[in-house]
């Protein structure tokens, strides 16, 4: 089996960059990623949560 390590980024008013190996399921239980670099939303508007679809950039989002 694989090991798992990811390493986590929080970019200035955009995403979280997630990259590695590592994986992220859905509220069933399925499987939507296992390796990065992906990028997870901050702001909350994305329409393709948990990732980051660029909604941010003209939204006024910072964090």
């Amino acid at each position: 089996m694989k090991e798992k390590s990811a390493q986590f980024r929080v970019i200035e008013n955009k995403s979280l960059e997630v990259s590695g190996s590592f994986e992220i399921f859905n509220a069933k239980g399925e499987l939507l990623k296992s390796e990065g670099p992906i990028y997870l939303c901050r702001c909350g508007l994305s329409e393709n949560k948990p990732f980051c679809d660029g909604k941010h950039k003209n939204s006024g989002f910072t964090g």
